[in-house]
């Protein structure tokens, strides 16, 4: 099925690629991602009945579990990273399971994206329930490491979420909720990296913003539940206190101090005081 599969197609527009100049490959490139965006555009109405699974399944206290390989795994796992220190969610909450696993993060293994069983094996051993969520991510559709983590998830009644760009595969037919974002053929055959990635990208930033909005890990739009770890992510907190509250700079650090650097705590205190109160 593979070599059917719309992300390996030629794109007749650039069959000439290799003798143009960079300008002209730059342009045909940018022009072509345009077509990600409406893909992703194309597929909305999914993209939010996933993210109302997810918010069900978190809010019960499951796990939501990205599974991939290659640029499709990294995609999982860059989401899976970035969520809990931008909205507090523990890390165990969600998490990322990559062919190759960590070290593939940083280096193609290619061959590890043909054993199913793994993917299967590292569900089961981080003790996959109903409950859970699956979101298995595949640019093709026919990838077996990722193919293996809907077995397990059908196995044990957790909810299954597949996005790939190919909709005749077995990802887009097996999962529950397919999101299938039809990119068309890429500016290098194959080279799902490109626009497959650019749509991956897309629906896993509106599915993790919705998700966490919807639990409430924001006041507003401020990401009232960041861990701030570094000075940027301090000085961030600070910033969303003095906005929430009217405070100045002073008073909000007093408040950030009582809290013990906590943003999330120092907003519920603001709600529950007043800032007037907390400005004095």
């Amino acid at each position: 099925m593979a070599d059917r599969s719309p992300t390996e197609a030629v794109l007749d527009s650039t069959r000439d690629i290799d003798e143009w100049s960079a300008e002209r490959i730059v342009r045909a490139i940018h022009g072509e991602d345009g077509h990600a965006w409406e893909a992703v555009g194309a597929v909305l109405p999914r993209v939010v009945e996933a993210a109302e699974v997810l918010v069900v399944a978190l809010s019960g206290g499951g796990r939501w579990f990205n599974v991939g390989a290659g640029t499709s795994g990294r995609i999982g796992a860059l989401d899976a990273a970035e969520i809990p220190p931008t909205f507090g969610l523990p890390h165990h909450r969600v998490q990322a399971i990559v062919a190759g696993g960590d070290a593939a993060l940083v280096r193609a293994i290619e061959g590890a994206e043909d054993h199913p069983e793994r993917a299967a094996f590292a569900l089961r051993e981080r003790g996959l329930r109903a409950g859970d969520v699956v979101v298995a991510i595949s640019a093709s559709g026919c990838t077996p490491f990722t193919l293996g983590s809907l077995d397990a998830a059908h196995e044990v009644g957790a909810r299954t979420i597949g996005i790939t760009c190919n909709p005749s595969s077995p990802l887009a037919e097996g999962a529950e909720i397919a999101i299938v974002p039809v990119v068309g053929p890429e500016v290098i055959a194959g080279s799902t990296r490109m626009k497959g990635g650019l749509a991956q990208k897309m629906v896993m930033n509106l599915l993790s913003t919705t998700v966490m909005v919807r639990l409430g890990y924001v006041d507003g739009n401020l990401m009232t539940h960041l861990v701030p770890a570094s000075e940027k992510l301090r000085e961030r907190g600070l910033r969303i206190v003095m906005t929430l509250g009217g405070l100045d700079r002073d008073a909000a650090a007093r408040l950030l101090a009582e809290c013990e650097g906590n943003v999330a705590e120092a907003t519920r205190l603001l709600h529950a005081r007043g800032s007037r109160a907390l400005a004095r």
